[in-house]
């Protein structure tokens, strides 16, 4: 199989990144939006969409 080095890379640098938060998906998280905060961007915020049940029948 064909391994992409840049694929490859960003395995890596994520795997990386999550160990040194000890794989804590709220530590993540939280590191994530604070570094959204920092960027200075402005971002949308969309409000959820709600399902139906009737959408989820087959």
């Amino acid at each position: 199989m064909y391994k992409d080095p840049i694929v490859e890379e960003i395995h890596k640098y994520r795997e990386e990144y999550a160990k040194s938060f000890n794989y804590d998906l709220k530590a993540i998280f939280e590191d994530l939006r604070k570094k959204q905060i920092c960027s200075g961007r402005k971002f949308v915020t969309l409000p959820i969409k709600k399902v139906s049940n009737k959408s989820l029948k087959t």
